[in-house]
């Protein structure tokens, strides 16, 4: 493809944003940027958060899984049900009601200054990290396919990615998002769907000979339970989807503030399950175009490239497909990329503003001044671990520091837990060295576990044992 058509296709995209921006934005205050001045329709945000939920790692890597994973990663989107429905009827009836605008000001009411810090500071530490890290992987295949035949440095590319992103999300923030998030999961669906539909003709397979040929392939097993030592045990695959979401929504201020800024808590709960209801045949199609990406190539015989990250890249930008599909793809990459980060901007600005400098304090002005700021600040921070990354230029490191961040989403799990299910109270100021305690532990025992645990290898489930870990921390120091 054309790196030409490609940065066409990327400045019409933002332009696209910002058409959207300046009509959602118009008005916008502190509580439109933080809540949407909470009257965003429940079906619009559930549509949007499709694609907030599907970061670009998911567009390229989920189909790239099916060749080893088979469909066991639906195990896990059934245990997401159930995290969902813990969210909708636990979680968000006790946000709306204590009437948040951070989830983490909670820990605050509950705990105490020192614990509602550190549960600020942890989702601030994942959220910089996780988010920096899917829109690298990303820039990096753009900066490759595209930028260097323009001899445009990364740095450059990836400074002008995030102001762009900075700039449509400036005024509305929350308001705008919920709209363009819209737009980002219709691209990045359609360019899924458009790719099942053109594989399926060329087989020349028909809607029933193509849901036949996945049936029946080596790769549409869903369910595993023959061995529990097996990462894709289903037990073990169904408890790790409903603890991460739970954790990677239900406790991340990201997904949540978008679920806060419905109307009431009966719209929240209708766009929760809603969303959640979708999901499932959202990846259950991103599996179905895996299985049968790999059956188009062994009809072709195709070469397929090692990693099966490579797969739908390779067959999407190569001379394999229709020219379209490629178009479909880079905008659907796109999509899926920038949607998670320009609502990770906003959700980090709003819990920086909000946790960390207590900006309710001030009247309206000088809140505004310091929201800006802080908007601009974390963007050049993201991009500043964005390019360090690039600096870094290794793979297996880059992979390490994202895999550590996620072990910080534990704490949170261990903080709420107990927090909603006991009375106690804690002493406060031992909170911090608790949940840097339960990470660092569940490090060392994923390192060790197969010398450990006869032959064991922990999966998802350890941010089960992390959240065990930090709640066992805090009946220590009880009162």
């Amino acid at each position: 493809m054309s790196p030409l058509l490609v940065i066409a296709l990327i400045a019409g995209y933002f332009g696209l944003l910002i058409v959207v921006s300046f009509f959602t934005s118009r008005g916008a205050d502190n509580q439109s940027f933080f809540l949407a001045n909470k009257k965003s329709p429940w079906y619009i945000v559930a549509y949007g958060m499709i694609g907030a939920s599907l970061s670009g790692v998911t567009f390229i890597s989920v189909p790239g899984w099916v060749g080893i994973s088979q469909f066991s990663y639906m195990q896990m989107v059934i245990g997401y049900l159930a995290g969902y429905t813990v969210i909708a009827l636990i979680l968000m009836p006790l946000y709306y009601r204590l009437n948040l605008t951070s989830i983490y000001t909670y820990l605050n009411q509950r705990f105490g200054k020192a614990t509602y810090k550190t549960g600020a500071s942890f989702f601030l530490l994942s959220r910089t990290l996780g988010s920096a890290f899917r829109l690298y992987i990303v820039a990096n295949v753009l900066q490759i396919a595209v930028f260097n035949h323009f001899n445009i440095p990364f740095q450059v590319s990836v400074l002008v990615t995030l102001l762009l992103i900075l700039l449509y999300t400036f005024k509305g923030g929350i308001k705008t998002i919920i709209w363009t998030d819209t737009l980002q999961t219709t691209f990045m669906l359609l360019a899924v769907a458009f790719t099942i539909i053109h594989i399926e003709g060329d087989l020349k397979l028909g809607f029933s000979g193509m849901v036949n040929a996945v049936a029946s392939s080596d790769y549409s097993r869903i369910f595993f339970f023959d061995d529990w030592h097996d990462k894709r045990f289903f037990f073990k695959q169904f408890f790790a989807g409903a603890f991460i979401a739970i954790v990677m929504t239900g406790l991340d201020q990201d997904m949540m503030q978008k679920n806060l800024s419905c109307r009431n808590i009966t719209e929240a709960q209708k766009n929760m399950f809603w969303f959640s209801a979708v999901l499932v045949f959202v990846n259950l199609m991103f599996m179905t175009l895996g299985a049968l990406l790999f059956i188009y190539t062994d009809a072709m015989q195709i070469v397929r490239p090692a990693k099966g990250d490579d797969l739908y890249p390779m067959l999407a930008l190569g001379n394999y497909f229709h020219p379209v599909i490629g178009i479909l793809f880079i905008i659907g990459l796109i999509a899926a990329a920038y949607s998670s980060a320009d609502s990770a901007l906003t959700a980090l600005t709003t819990s920086f503003s909000i946790d960390i400098l207590n900006i309710n304090r001030y009247g309206e002005k000088k809140k505004t001044k310091i929201r800006k700021l802080v908007h601009i600040g974390i963007t050049l921070v993201m991009a500043g671990v964005i390019i360090l990354f690039k600096e870094i230029n290794n793979d297996s490191v880059i992979s390490s520091v994202f895999t550590v961040a996620g072990y910080t989403y534990g704490p949170l799990l261990g903080l709420y837990s107990f927090g909603l299910f006991t009375q106690w109270r804690i002493k406060d100021r031992w909170a911090p060295l608790v949940c840097l305690l339960s990470p660092v532990i569940c490090y060392l025992l994923n390192m060790y576990s197969t010398e450990l645990f006869g032959g064991y290898k922990f999966g998802f489930e350890l941010l089960i044992v992390n959240g065990l870990l930090t709640f066992t921390g805090l009946l220590l120091i009880r009162k």
